[in-house]
């Protein structure tokens, strides 16, 4: 039997981190959208206009038997640079925030602990916010899966 659960992520442009979260085993799917902000059911445009409030992110559906939270927020660490204040690389605005939107008050003190250890590893302040999940809003069609779609890998800053 599955143990489901879902956990929300933001790393700059979602594009390369849901290609990355979808390719760890154990994770069922990984839808990018829009969360963190005020405006109900956004869109690109608008969060690109940088008035919503919303980060791009991934709510990553996973099997927690198969593939443990930790293992998600090692890959989030990994796949952008963490210390980059509302930006990742070329892309600019609080859009492209670093965040982590937990879902509850195991993955909260999950979350704050693999911040800590991840900062020691670091010499640059991180800068990444945890905070509650608020509503995520799924992005426009044409966004789901789309470096699939137009057969890229991925577009992420490494992280520094």
């Amino acid at each position: 039997m599955m143990d489901t659960q879902t956990a929300t992520f933001a790393a700059g442009c979602f594009w390369g981190v849901e290609a990355a979260f979808r390719r760890l085993p154990g994770v069922i799917d990984v839808v990018p959208g829009y969360t963190g902000g005020h405006v109900e059911n956004p869109t690109y445009r608008q969060v690109c206009g940088g008035s919503t409030g919303h980060a791009e992110g991934v709510r990553v559906t996973f099997d927690a038997q198969r593939i443990r939270y930790d293992r998600l927020l090692e890959e989030f660490w990994q796949i952008h640079d963490p210390t980059q204040l509302n930006r990742q690389g070329p892309d600019v605005g609080d859009q492209y925030r670093s965040a982590i939107f937990t879902e509850n008050a195991a993955q909260n003190a999950a979350a704050v602990a693999s911040r800590d250890r991840e900062q020691a590893r670091r010499a640059r302040k991180i800068v990444t916010q945890i905070a509650p999940a608020t509503k995520f809003w799924p992005a426009e069609e044409y966004h789901q899966r789309y470096l699939e779609k137009h057969g890229a890998v991925t577009c992420h800053v490494p992280a520094q």
